[in-house]
């Protein structure tokens, strides 16, 4: 837990500070004293019993009542046997940490002060802040208009009413730089590095990059592939068939590969056998106290058919209006289109051919910002439905933005492949969309916000007067920049942005077989990107636990079985294949219905033949099972003597 830039000695604390809270600077002084108590307090008193000591820099006013939190080694561990953090034994297996078999795990020395990584630390902090609840209170000390009750998040009801600005975990400047310099300092065809960069950000934000870096590298055999079919058999879809087989059993072969790296990482990592928390009710869900029926505990409750209610009859219906909505821009874009093609034709010049271009190149502007108009609109929606649990609200969150991002960005390129049977309209369109997206998305995510956070360094380096850069600022001066940092909103955006552009990839891959060329090259640059603005850009996040890429691998998997459909009804299409059947088109349906299920069985066969998790996993997962059925079946034995025991003495005290 040692940091190696900062000590509690340099800023002349009894603790290493791990993470800052933000008050608005006129924050009551009673409210403050009483949060900070709140914090102090031993967990069963309802405290956080973590150590909390005002950021003094200048005055009060100029560093908006900033609070320096850590805990000592003690706390942290024993929270860390709390939550079940896992990590690795002496022999090399992975178990869940406790503090009475402390000495069995590895790199446990020095009374355990370096065996947690900052990002756990910052983690065990952010769930013991999150944990705290009203008691007996009924408004917050200082402001009787904001009431309380009990089992309120309390950090939760004083970001609402804007007394709480934010908290966040603190930057390590000298293992930032390590971690820059390995991960995007040069220029190398090499492996991220994965442990590292989890060894700072946690597994959620690693497990993302590892599926970037996988996907990346998984694209290469089908650009390699789609390279030549584009030089040399632009117009024979009847050689196409071939690719797009190869496309179809690669996409299975792909995404079920990836759960046994999946596996692998998380197994390493500790998240595969890290036992799952009770999910608590979101910050966000409110309602009429209650008490929950399987803890016990008060807490908000809200009647699941008024949620329903809310769904069926106001989110339902806006997610069709915004669908409908959607095809009428891409029915102005097919206007377009025609428009650009009649002027071509009468003008035939250079200017005219550019033009041709122009309505896709239109439309896929307005389809980035239609996504993002739908995201915020989608968000809001989705909390106003007062879901209970986190996972739930993004469930319903996925699932809502999934849909209207699907039709958005692909319902064009339906109705030119199986309404028009424009194929040359279909490739083009398909290229420019995927070329001005992935080019959007480069500006709006990475370079955009770098160059708002270079600004926003250059005024802070202005104000102290310092002339150059380069220099590293004071440990105070970097935790007031780092405070107006952007936040970092989770890799969603990120799954999101891959997850559109495998459908470019795989629904029409027998068409525009240079997709997957591009994608390789759009990710290599987002590798690069994504790490810059993760390092130099935003906030540190805090880390979070992640055995998996969660919802997404559906997601995945579902629009795998969707380019099956598609591109089986595009080869049935080829004039080739209808020269065959013009006598009947019975005939020619009913042949692509059959390749197409043999196609989807042949998928399914190999989602059930490779194994989810590499064998000697397996065996590693199954030995801990066992030894824990032994360990408890040894406590249980020892439990009944220690019963026997008693019986037999209280008898024997009868008897006399």
């Amino acid at each position: 837990m040692k940091m190696d830039v900062l000590t509690k000695e340099d800023v002349g604390l009894k603790f290493t500070p791990l993470v800052v809270i933000e008050l608005e600077k006129n924050t009551n002084k009673e409210a403050i004293k009483w949060l900070v108590k709140r914090i102090r307090d031993k967990k069963e008193h309802g405290g956080a019993d973590l150590m909390i000591e005002p950021f003094l820099m200048g005055s009060s006013d100029e560093n908006h009542h900033l609070f320096l939190v850590g805990a000592s080694t003690r706390r942290m561990l024993v929270a860390a046997e709390e939550i079940g953090i896992v990590k690795e034994c002496e022999d090399g297996s992975m178990r869940a940490f406790t503090c009475s078999n402390r000495k069995m795990f590895k790199d446990f020395k020095d009374g355990g002060d370096s065996f947690l990584s900052v990002a756990e630390c910052q983690y065990i902090i952010k769930l013991q802040l999150d944990s705290l609840r009203a008691k007996d209170e009924r408004i917050i000390p200082g402001y009787p208009q904001i009431k309380l009750y009990p089992g309120k998040s309390i950090l939760r009801r004083l970001m609402s009413k804007g007394i709480l600005v934010q908290y966040f975990p603190l930057h390590d400047k000298e293992e930032l730089k390590k971690l820059s310099y390995s991960w995007y300092g040069k220029i190398q065809l090499s492996y991220q590095p994965l442990d590292d960069i989890r060894h700072y950000f946690g597994e959620a934000i690693s497990m993302y990059f590892g599926f970037l870096e996988y996907l990346t590298f998984a694209l290469i055999p089908m650009a390699l592939i789609g390279i030549p079919y584009y030089l040399f058999a632009w117009e024979d879809f009847e050689k196409y068939t071939l690719f797009a087989t190869f496309n179809l059993v690669w996409s299975t072969v792909l995404l079920e590969v990836w759960k046994r790296c999946c596996a692998s990482l998380a197994y390493r990592w500790g998240t595969l056998i890290r036992k799952k928390e009770f999910e608590e009710p979101r910050p966000g869900f409110h309602g009429v106290l209650g008490i929950n029926v399987v803890t016990g505990r008060e807490e908000p409750v809200y009647s699941s058919f008024k949620r329903q209610l809310r769904i069926y009859l106001v989110s339902v219906p806006f997610v069709l209006l915004c669908l409908y909505f959607s095809l009428y821009i891409m029915m102005i874009y097919f206007d377009m289109e025609n428009w650009a093609l009649g002027y071509h034709e009468e003008e035939q010049s250079v200017w005219s051919s550019l033009v041709l271009f122009l309505p896709s190149v239109i439309y896929a502007i307005v389809i980035e910002i239609l996504n993002r108009i739908y995201r915020y609109a989608a968000e809001y929606l989705t909390g106003w439905e007062n879901h209970r649990l986190e996972s739930s609200y993004q469930n319903h969150l996925v699932l809502k933005v999934l849909v209207f991002n699907f039709l958005n960005c692909f319902a064009s390129l339906f109705y030119i492949a199986f309404v028009l049977h424009d194929m040359k309209l279909l490739r083009q369109s398909l290229a420019t969309l995927l070329i001005t997206s992935q080019i959007l998305n480069q500006i709006v995510e990475a370079f955009l916000p770098y160059w708002l956070q270079k600004r926003r360094n250059k005024k802070v380096h202005k104000k102290l007067g310092r002339s150059s850069m380069d220099k590293e600022l004071p440990w105070a001066e970097q935790v007031m920049l780092e405070a107006d940092m952007d936040t970092y909103l989770g890799t969603f955006d990120d799954y999101l942005e891959l997850f559109l552009q495998f459908g470019y990839v795989s629904l029409f891959s027998c068409v525009f077989p240079l997709a997957a060329v591009l994608a390789v090259l759009n990710n290599v640059t987002e590798i690069y990107s994504d790490a810059l603005k993760m390092c130099q850009v935003f906030k540190r996040p805090f880390s979070q636990p992640a055995a998996n890429i969660g919802v997404w691998q559906l997601a995945f998997e579902t629009m795998s079985v969707i380019s099956v459909v598609t591109n089986c009804a595009l080869l049935g299409m080829s004039p080739q294949v209808k020269s065959l059947f013009q006598e009947s088109d019975t005939n020619l349906i009913l042949l692509v219905l059959a390749v197409e299920h043999v196609l989807l069985a042949f998928k399914f066969i190999l989602m059930f033949v490779i194994p989810d998790v590499p064998k000697d996993i397996r065996t590693q997962l199954a030995k801990l099972e066992f030894e824990s059925l032994e360990a408890l079946k040894q406590q249980q034995i020892q439990r009944a003597a220690e019963s026997l025991k008693e019986d037999s003495e209280e008898f024997k005290l009868k008897a006399s």
